[in-house]
C-alpha cells in the first residue's frame, strides 16, 4: 500500500481498515485499494442552480479519464449555490459552502479532487476550500451559455435583465414583451454568457493556474468541455503523484496574474472579495491597493457586455483567454505555475485572434486603463472601489447631492415616487447592504434608477452602496465601501442634501461635510433599525463573524489554512 493520504484508511489488516474497504467495495475493482490515488468529484450539480444542471454530465467524462489513468473517482455531491434564486443572497452562503467542502474534503480518505463549478459562488467556494485543504486540486468550469436572440437582436443574460426591465419602468417595453424575451434570453445549458462573474471566475481561474489550460470559456454545450474534462481527470492523478498542491502552485505572482486577467478581460467587481478570500485560505497578504497598482493601467481587450457588445461564445470563437493573455505576455509574472507543473506563459504558444472586434489588440485597446479602480476618502476610509469600463465617463469625475436610502426595502418603497426630491446631478445612496448589514452583502449596489428621470432619458447616475453589484450590471456604480454602515463606517452618516465628490481618477470618494459636523453627527435610529439581526442559525454565526469586503468578506475563524490531517478514527 502507498503512502498516499488514503492509506490511512485502508491500509493494513485491522478492523478499521476492513470497514473502511469493504463498505466501499460494492463493485469496484478489487485493487482499487491497492495503491491506486482515490479521486473526489466535488460537484456542484443541482436543478435549483440551473447554471451547473450540467454537471452530471461533466462528471462522468471526468470520471472516465481518472480511470483512465489509473485513479478511483468519487463522486461528491457538494454545497450549490444559485446565483438567480437562492434567497437571501448567494454570498451569505458562499463561506458556508466552502467550509462545508473544506469539512468533506479533510474528513474523507482522498488523494486528490476536482472541483466542478460554474455559477457565480461555486468556484470562489470551492477554491477556498481546497486551499484550506491543501490536496491537489483543479477547476473545471462549467462553461457560458449559448447566444440567445431576441427580435434579431442578441441577449446577454443579466446585462439585458436590467436593461430591459428599466425600459419597462420607462414605459418604452410592454410588460408583455418584457415576458417574451425569457426563453430566448436562457438559449442552453451553461452559466451567464455576459463578461458576469460566472464567466469572469472561469477565466480569472485558469488565469491563477488552477485549471487545465485552454479550458475556461469553452460553452457548455460544446462537445469540447468533455473532452477538456476527461483530460483534467488524468491530470488529477498525475498532480497526485507529483504533490502538485495549491500551496506550491498558488503564489503572489499567481494573484498577479489574476489581476492583470481581471482589467484585460473587463471582469466583474465581484472577483475582488473572492481574489481576496481565496488568498487569505493560502496566508497571502493580498489587499485592495494590489488591484489598483497591478491592474489599473492595464488595457481592455474583450468586447463583451456589459463593458462591450459581444458574448461568451463570440469570445470563446474570437480566439479566447489565452489570446487576450499573449497580448499582454508582458505584464504577466512568467513565473506563476498552473495544475500542469509549467508556468502560465508557457501555454501561450502561438495563440491567435480571429475576430478582432471582440478581442481587440494591444495597439488597439477598447479602453487604455480597464482595472478596477480602488477609491478612498471619508466615505470609505479602508476603501471602496469601481469598474471604469462600465461606467459613463463624464460620471468618473461628479459633485451632487446624496439621496438617501435606509435599505433596500426602503429604496424599493420610494426610488419611483414622483415627489422624490432627485435629479439627474444626485447621487443615489444605499447603506445597510454590507456584509453584517444585510446580511450577506448582496447584488444592489446598481440600485434602479428613479422612473421620473427615466422618463426624462436619463440612464446613469452615480450610486455608491455597500453592496455588490451583478457582474453583469453596468453604470457608475461605486460599491463594497469599507467599512460598511453596519460595521460603524461614515455611509451610515450621510444625510440628503449632503454633496458627495467622486473622482476617480484621483481615487477618491468624499463627502463634503465638515469633520466637525460629522464627528457630531450619530447614527439615526431608521438607519440602526434597517440592519438585521439575526438571532440563530447560520445567519448568526456569519454575522458575529463575518469580514469586511476589503478583506474578502470571510468568517475570521477560517482565514488561513488546516491542511488535511485527521488525528482520529472513526471507529
Amino acid at each position: 500500500m502507498s503512502g498516499r493520504r488514503s492509506s490511512q484508511w485502508y491500509a493494513g489488516d485491522g478492523r478499521n481498515a476492513y470497514l473502511h474497504r469493504a463498505w466501499m467495495r460494492r463493485g469496484i475493482p478489487s485493487d482499487a485499494f491497492d495503491g491506486r490515488p482515490q479521486i473526489a468529484i466535488a460537484n456542484t450539480a443541482s436543478d435549483l442552480t440551473p447554471c451547473n444542471a450540467h454537471l452530471d454530465e461533466v462528471a462522468q467524462a471526468v470520471k472516465n479519464g481518472i480511470y483512465e489513468a489509473g485513479g478511483i473517482p468519487l463522486n461528491l455531491p457538494v454545497v450549490s449555490l444559485g446565483e438567480t434564486l437562492v434567497r437571501p443572497t448567494a454570498m451569505l452562503w458562499r463561506n458556508m459552502a466552502a467550509m462545508a467542502t473544506e469539512e468533506m474534503l479533510r474528513a474523507n480518505p482522498i488523494d486528490g479532487v476536482v472541483l466542478l463549478g460554474g455559477c457565480d459562488k461555486t468556484i470562489p467556494s470551492l477554491l477556498m476550500a481546497a486551499a484550506s485543504v491543501d490536496i491537489p486540486a483543479v477547476v473545471i468550469p462549467g462553461g457560458p451559455m449559448l447566444n440567445g436572440t431576441f427580435r434579431g437582436a442578441p441577449l446577454g443574460c443579466g446585462t439585458d435583465v436590467w436593461k430591459l426591465s428599466e425600459e419597462v419602468r420607462a414605459g418604452a417595453m410592454s410588460e408583455r414583451l418584457f415576458r417574451s424575451s425569457e426563453s430566448s434570453m436562457i438559449r442552453s445549458r451553461g452559466h451567464c454568457n455576459t463578461m458576469g462573474t460566472a464567466s469572469t471566475m472561469a477565466l480569472v481561474a485558469e488565469a491563477l493556474g488552477t485549471t487545465l489550460p485552454g479550458i475556461a470559456g469553452t460553452p457548455a454545450p460544446d462537445s469540447r468541455l468533455l473532452e477538456a474534462s476527461h483530460a483534467t481527470g488524468r491530470l488529477a492523478v498525475e498532480m497526485v503523484a507529483e504533490g502538485r498542491t495549491p500551496s506550491r502552485l498558488l503564489t503572489r505572482a499567481s494573484f498577479h496574474n489574476a489581476i492583470v486577467t481581471l482589467a484585460a478581460i473587463g471582469g466583474s467587481t465581484n472577483a475582488v472579495v473572492h481574489l481576496l478570500a481565496i488568498a487569505g485560505r493560502l496566508g497571502i497578504d493580498l489587499t485592495l491597493d494590489d488591484f489598483d497598482r497591478i491592474g489599473a493601467e492595464v488595457p481592455l481587450l474583450v468586447n463583451l457586455q456589459p463593458a462591450g457588445k459581444y458574448l461568451m461564445e463570440d469570445f470563446f470563437r474570437a480566439g479566447g483567454l489565452h489570446a487576450v493573455l499573449d497580448q499582454v505576455r508582458d505584464l504577466l509574472d512568467p513565473t506563476a505555475r498552473t495544475v500542469t507543473g509549467r508556468p502560465l506563459v508557457d501555454h501561450l504558444d502561438d495563440p491567435r485572434i480571429w475576430d478582432a472586434d471582440v478581442i481587440a489588440t494591444r495597439d488597439a485597446p477598447l479602453k487604455d486603463d480597464a482595472g478596477i479602480a480602488v477609491l478612498r476618502g471619508n466615505l470609505a476610509p479602508t476603501g471602496a472601489i469601481i469598474k471604469p469600463a462600465a461606467a459613463t465617463p463624464e460620471l468618473l469625475r461628479h459633485r451632487g447631492r446624496a439621496v438617501v436610502f435606509e435599505s433596500v426595502e426602503d429604496m424599493r418603497e420610494r426610488i419611483d415616487d414622483p415627489d422624490l426630491d432627485v435629479d439627474a446631478d444626485s447621487v443615489l445612496v444605499l447603506r445597510g447592504c454590507g456584509p453584517k448589514g444585510y446580511p450577506g452583502m448582496p447584488e444592489v449596489a446598481n440600485l434602479p434608477l428613479p422612473r421620473k428621470l427615466l422618463e426624462q432619458g436619463v440612464r446613469d447616475m452615480v450610486r455608491i452602496c455597500d453592496g455588490r453589484m451583478s457582474g453583469t450590471a453596468y453604470g457608475t456604480v461605486v460599491l463594497h465601501v469599507t467599512p460598511e454602515a453596519a460595521a460603524g463606517g461614515p455611509l451610515a452618516l450621510v444625510e440628503d442634501g449632503d454633496e458627495i465628490l467622486l473622482d476617480v481618477p484621483a481615487r477618491r470618494i468624499e463627502l463634503l461635510v465638515p469633520d466637525d459636523e460629522l464627528a457630531a453627527r450619530t447614527v439615526p435610529a431608521a438607519t440602526s433599525a434597517a440592519f438585521a439581526a439575526p438571532t440563530r442559525g447560520w445567519e448568526r454565526l456569519y454575522v458575529d463573524h463575518v469580514g469586511q469586503a476589503d478583506r474578502g468578506a470571510d468568517l475570521d475563524f477560517l482565514v488561513g489554512s488546516s491542511g488535511s490531517a485527521v488525528a482520529r478514527e472513526s471507529h
